[in-house]
């Protein structure tokens, strides 16, 4: 999926991925924002941004496949339910606590 985001003036890319996070996952990434980066953008935009929503991702294989990129590319796991009222705002309270 392609956004647009108007306040950072910057394309958004977002793959979803069914299962594990794969190193081609992010390499694949890599050549959409570079393509977006060169023949879409305008002088005006900001770089392009990926997002990669998984099942699971390995944290040190990804800082290996990142590491000397110059793209913005991240990597997130998502959830399988959508959480009750109740418990999200007391992980919203969690979050804030923390903070």
């Amino acid at each position: 999926m392609v956004f647009y985001n108007k306040y950072l003036k910057s394309y958004v890319l977002i793959d979803l991925k069914m299962n594990s996070l794969k190193a081609e996952n992010l390499g694949q990434m890599n050549m959409y924002l570079n393509y977006y980066e060169q023949d879409v953008n305008s002088e005006d935009d900001g770089k392009p941004i990926g997002i990669i929503l998984c099942a699971e991702k390995d944290k040190v294989m990804l800082e290996y496949a990142l590491g000397g990129l110059s793209n913005n590319i991240f990597a997130s796991t998502y959830t399988y339910y959508i959480p009750d009222k109740e418990q999200l705002i007391n992980e919203v309270k969690k979050v804030l606590n923390d903070n």
